[in-house]
Formats: C-alpha cells, sequence, structure tokens
C-alpha cells in the first residue's frame, strides 16, 4: 500500500474524512433536502403574499401557518443560517475540483454574509435597539429592500453557486474525477477505475 492510498484512508476514518469522502453523497443530499425545504417554505410565502393576496405578517408559510410564535422569532431565522453556514463550510473539502470549490466557496462567502444579516437582527431582537431607529429588527440591506423580498434574494444568490457547485462536482472534468474521493460524480464507476 503506497502512502498516499493510506493516508486516503486514514482521513476517511475521521468524522470530516467520512463526511467529504465516503459520506459526501449522502450528505450533500441530506442537506439538500433541508435547503429545498426552506425553499419551499419561502416559495409558498410568496405564494400566499402575491397570489393569494394575504398581508405580509400573516403570509407565513406553512411552518407558519401551524405555528406562528416560531415563525416570528429572531432565532429560527438565525438558526437556519448558521445551519447553513456550517453545512456549506463542513461540505466544502469534499469539492475537490476547480470549480466545483470555487462556486460552492462563492456560495459559501454569500452565506457568511447573509449570516451577519440575521446576527444584526438577533442582535436587535435581542437588546430591543434597532438599526437606524426603525420600529423592528431590521438588517443592513433591509434599509433599502423589504424583508421578504430581500429574504427571497438572499436565498436565491445563495442556491444559485450552490446548484452550478454541485453540476461541476456530479460531472467532473476526467481530472477533476480523479481526485474525488467521494462518490458524488455521477459516471463514479467509469472514473474510480482509471
Amino acid at each position: 500500500m503506497n502512502v498516499a492510498h493510506a493516508a486516503t484512508i486514514r482521513n476517511d476514518a475521521s468524522f470530516m474524512g467520512r463526511l467529504n469522502g465516503s459520506q459526501h453523497e449522502t450528505a450533500l443530499r441530506l442537506f439538500m433536502m433541508i435547503v429545498l425545504a426552506h425553499w419551499g417554505e419561502h416559495l409558498l410565502q410568496a405564494f400566499q403574499i402575491y397570489g393569494l393576496g394575504w398581508p405580509v405578517p400573516e403570509a407565513r408559510g406553512l411552518v407558519g401557518y401551524f405555528f406562528p410564535w416560531l415563525i416570528q422569532s429572531e432565532t429560527l431565522h438565525y438558526g437556519y443560517a448558521v445551519v447553513m453556514l456550517i453545512g456549506l463550510w463542513t461540505l466544502r473539502p469534499g469539492f475537490t475540483g476547480l470549480l466545483d470549490r470555487r462556486w460552492w466557496t462563492i456560495a459559501l462567502a454569500i452565506q457568511f454574509f447573509h449570516h451577519i444579516e440575521h446576527l444584526l437582527l438577533i442582535i436587535q431582537a435581542t437588546t430591543g435597539y434597532n438599526l437606524g431607529g426603525r420600529p423592528v429588527p431590521t438588517s443592513l440591506v433591509q434599509m433599502w429592500v423589504p424583508r421578504v423580498e430581500l429574504h427571497f434574494f438572499y436565498n436565491t444568490i445563495v442556491f444559485i453557486p450552490m446548484v452550478v457547485a454541485m453540476y461541476y462536482h456530479m460531472f467532473p472534468s476526467t481530472s477533476d474525477a480523479r481526485a474525488q474521493k467521494c462518490t458524488c460524480n455521477w459516471e463514479h464507476g467509469v472514473t474510480a477505475s482509471v
């Protein structure tokens, strides 16, 4: 057994090694289920506002419809921003190609700023001091863009580079495929034996 192969096996033994190696595909699928469920909530909320004409405070998606107190909590929104940040950071080492890693890193950078915006909101909600003297907690960009549309925008600009990264990860160039330690490549049976 050569040294490089032994190092790969040793790295795969750690939790992070498995998440970004043999279990990367499964971890990505679970992460994407969380992301898509969140998208579903925002799409339903947009439909409630623009399709059904509900007032913004009453358009709370599916979860907020049944648990209105939960959806009004800044803690829930901040918690999701942190989950996204952790997921993007944790799964990043599995993106070993040039393009897939670049696009995943772009999504991570945008999500980091989105997280900062939610951190500002939770700090304001906790302290009672709102940005710009506004009556409600307000993020930086929310000074100019309404909250529902802004949140939809942030989720879109994080999601698009994630999708591009996953495309390049699932359909890598031949050289990038050789560097992959996971089964995400749709042709992994072909490239794994090369």
